[in-house]
């Protein structure tokens, strides 16, 4: 493993963990303090749009800067978030809690680009490889984020989980100093200029729709049942918070374990039968909601649907590569992060919306008609490519 890789790597143990303690505690600590309860999902959401919007910035900023001044910007800007968030849940303040969701968003978006870094930092045919050594420094990030904050959520004993933020202000902070030793790859004129195709260009490939749309929908299917749980499991089902984060811990877990082996079963059965595999573990997640909502059942569902978004993710990000030139890498990284986390924050605001008028099983079979674009969209790619040979 090369220095840079070694460093991404690491980074995501530290830097991701702002993730899963977002999904663990924004929903409850939002129905705690928000005004209206139907909104208690509105900092997990609003968290999503800044992701989505920081995709852009974080594009733009890294072809300006280079990737090693980008993410310690954005190590940063999490670990003084985090401490504002910490604030807002002192004063009982919902709105700038969701104010600091927000922007730790914007610094997460610059988190997911490890893994495009990752992709760069070998050569082309052990990018997927890359990306799932990446993606896998998740796994410890699952445990990390959550079980921290859970044990730091009295640091503070009249105030609940103010102490968690403060945990993951630390946690943030610590990429700040492994990115010092980061080597920027050097920009060339091209970069600067923007140039190659334009974006109709780019969108108008098959595979590069099918990239795309894999990444999104996989995604916004996940985050959709994902931001649902905490509240069906812990107010809706009155299941302890323990088990709740438990359920969260493995669901995340699951969502970067099999990062292990995905490059290779890539590399091996092709990206498209990859993803068709996901869509198998996402009817799997389906499937198991259908009986009672106990706590086995909600973690064997979301363990599915963990292992579902790992193949989809890893192999929508990996085919996404072999469609853009060296000088089109941060346009198309930036259109694609805009739109998978874009996808992504209507998936999660509507989440809390839907499990406050339905129920799990109904938020899951509402899931069936995007997965269902997903083999479209992959079939056409595949149909289209097979015409040209």
């Amino acid at each position: 493993m090369n220095k840079n890789l070694f460093i991404l790597t690491l980074s995501q143990i530290f830097s991701f963990t702002a993730a899963p303690v977002t999904v663990f505690l924004s929903g409850i600590i939002g129905s705690q303090i928000s005004p209206i309860k139907s909104l208690s999902t509105l900092p997990m959401s609003i968290s999503v749009v800044g992701i989505a919007i920081g995709a852009i910035i974080a594009s733009k900023a890294m072809d300006l800067y280079g990737r090693k001044y980008g993410f310690i910007g954005a190590s940063l800007i999490n670990s003084l978030v985090s401490i504002l968030a910490a604030i807002s849940i002192f004063y009982q303040n919902f709105t700038f809690f969701c104010f600091a969701n927000f922007f730790l968003g914007i610094g997460m978006a610059f988190t997911h680009q490890y893994r495009f870094a990752a992709a760069e930092s070998v050569e082309t045919e052990k990018a997927p490889k890359a990306i799932s050594i990446i993606l896998f420094g998740g796994i410890i990030s699952a445990f990390l984020g959550p079980s921290l904050a859970n044990y730091s959520k009295n640091l503070i004993s009249e105030n609940l989980y103010v102490g968690s933020y403060v945990a993951l202000a630390l946690l943030t902070f610590i990429p700040t100093i492994l990115f010092l030793f980061y080597e920027n790859k050097f920009r060339t004129a091209s970069n600067l200029n923007y140039r190659g195709r334009s974006y109709l260009e780019l969108i108008s490939q098959p595979r590069f729709i099918q990239a795309v749309t894999a990444s999104a929908f996989g995604y916004a299917i996940m985050t959709f049942l994902m931001t649902a749980t905490p509240i069906s499991m812990h107010v809706m089902e009155d299941i302890s918070l323990s088990k709740t984060g438990i359920v969260i811990q493995f669901h995340v877990a699951s969502m970067f374990l099999p990062s292990l082996i995905t490059g290779y079963l890539i590399k091996k059965y092709g990206h498209s039968n990859i993803i068709y595999a996901g869509l198998f573990l996402y009817t799997l997640t389906i499937l198991t909601s259908v009986f009672e909502q106990s706590f086995s059942n909600y973690m064997i569902a979301l363990i599915f649907l963990g292992l579902g978004w790992n193949f989809l993710f890893i192999s929508g990000t990996s085919l996404l590569v072999l469609t853009y030139k060296e000088e089109e890498k941060y346009k198309a990284q930036g259109l694609n992060d805009f739109v998978v986390y874009s996808v992504h924050a209507i998936g999660s605001l509507s989440a809390g919306i839907f499990i406050t008028l339905t129920n799990w099983k109904i938020m899951n079979v509402f899931c069936i008609p995007f997965m269902l674009l997903i083999i479209l969209t992959s079939v056409r790619a595949n149909f289209i490519e097979s015409k040209k040979k």
